[in-house]
């Protein structure tokens, strides 16, 4: 058996309210992997958030999702899955570097 320390962990008062995010992108490399979190409109996208994460982390998060998921579920009903854009495939391009 393990001993295991409680850590307090701070929520700062701009964090408290959380952001609002209708869409994701999920790039990687070798070493991490990097979420944007978007808010999408009819006219406009924009990143609310971004997380980067290791690999090996990002398997643990997968994994808490899942329990999650799971437990909803069972307490709340079977979770419909929202249909994929149909038409154009939103996307987002980061700024362009300019050649000097």
């Amino acid at each position: 058996m393990t001993d295991r320390k409680e850590i307090p962990i701070n929520l700062t008062p701009e964090l408290q309210t959380g952001v609002y995010a209708n869409n994701m992108f999920v790039t990687h490399n070798k070493e991490e992997f990097v979420m944007d979190f978007i808010f999408m409109d009819p006219q406009l996208g924009s990143v609310v958030s971004r997380v980067v994460s290791s690999p090996g982390h990002m398997k643990r998060i997968l994994s808490a999702l899942n329990e999650n998921i799971k437990k909803y579920e069972m307490r709340f009903g079977k979770i419909e899955e929202a249909q994929a854009p149909k038409g154009k495939i939103i996307g987002f391009n980061p700024p362009s570097k300019e050649k000097s």
